[in-house]
């Protein structure tokens, strides 16, 4: 009886290992919104060890411990990784798809796994639908930096019976590029592109736009409560509940790159009006999506 006591513990001794972590979070400055995200974390895996640092004071990379769970919170954090290829495996969290291809480009490391901040293109366009099930072109203005993304927006909106109407925009002080989406589309879905999507060209895109009665969607949450109709999105508790998901996992186990599976709908209630909509249900639309949508 004692050996197989002994046995079992030396079977679970990994299996204690895993579950005790140190997990280190990575930031440019200590603000009040991480101090609140690391507790918030912190009471989610209370056996584990939840620390933040600056990134001025962390050593290299390489420096750290193999097993740390390594957590990236800002674009400051993840050039601090990316200094060196040696070093624990990565989770970088508020970067975007655009942000992303214009930093790493097709070639991303091996040790760096990315949670996407900016809503998925799936998601975006079923959004669309649910509220506007008569649209049917959908006008996309895209950049240098986001043309990219056309190709799967295509491929998503294939299979919903939409049709992507695809508009260059060069300089936003030519207003000629939207002018001409507009005539030619049902409603907007902007991509989160800030070289397009931004405090300069907002007034633009939303007059323009609502001046037709055309609707826009997207390209994020903080672009509803300027004056687009609706978006979906993720908060703190979205992503700490897929963090908490991976954190069970073995780092080496991390996908390469994945969305939150959990969000939820915003809407902009007096857009709505004046579009001659109905007003938007935010919960009845996330579960409308939610069932069977896979981002």
């Amino acid at each position: 009886m004692l050996r197989l006591l002994r046995l079992l513990l030396l079977c679970f001794w990994p299996l204690g290992s895993l579950a005790a972590s140190e997990i280190l979070l990575v930031g440019a400055e200590d603000q009040p919104g991480i101090r609140s995200f690391v507790a918030a974390l912190e009471k989610r895996r209370p056996h584990d060890q939840v620390r933040f640092q600056t990134v001025q004071q962390l050593p290299n990379p390489a420096q750290l411990k193999a097993d740390t769970r390594l957590i990236l919170l800002d674009p400051p954090a993840l050039e601090w990784r990316l200094s060196e290829a040696a070093g624990p495996v990565a989770l970088a969290l508020r970067v975007s798809r655009v942000q992303a291809e214009q930093r790493l480009g097709k070639s991303r490391p091996g040790f760096l796994s990315l949670l996407w901040s900016d809503p998925p293109l799936q998601r975006q366009l079923r959004l669309t639908r649910y509220l506007l099930p008569e649209a049917r072109r959908i006008g996309v203005l895209y950049g240098t930096r986001s043309r990219f993304l056309l190709d799967e927006l295509r491929q998503a909106a294939q299979p919903l019976g939409l049709e992507i109407v695809a508009q260059d925009w060069p300089d936003l002080r030519d207003s000629r590029p939207l002018q001409h989406l507009l005539n030619n589309s049902d409603v907007l879905l902007g991509l989160d592109d800030p070289d397009l999507y931004n405090s300069k060209s907002a007034k633009n895109v939303l007059l323009s736009s609502y001046g037709r009665q055309m609707a826009l969607i997207g390209p994020n949450a903080g672009f509803v409560r300027a004056g687009a109709l609706a978006s979906t999105y993720s908060d703190q508790d979205d992503w700490l509940a897929v963090l908490d998901q991976l954190l069970e996992q073995a780092p080496a186990r991390w996908p390469r790159s994945l969305y939150p599976a959990h969000f939820g709908v915003s809407g902009n209630q007096q857009v709505a009006r004046a579009l001659g909509l109905d007003s938007i249900d935010a919960d009845a639309a996330a579960l409308a999506l939610g069932e069977g949508a896979t981002p």
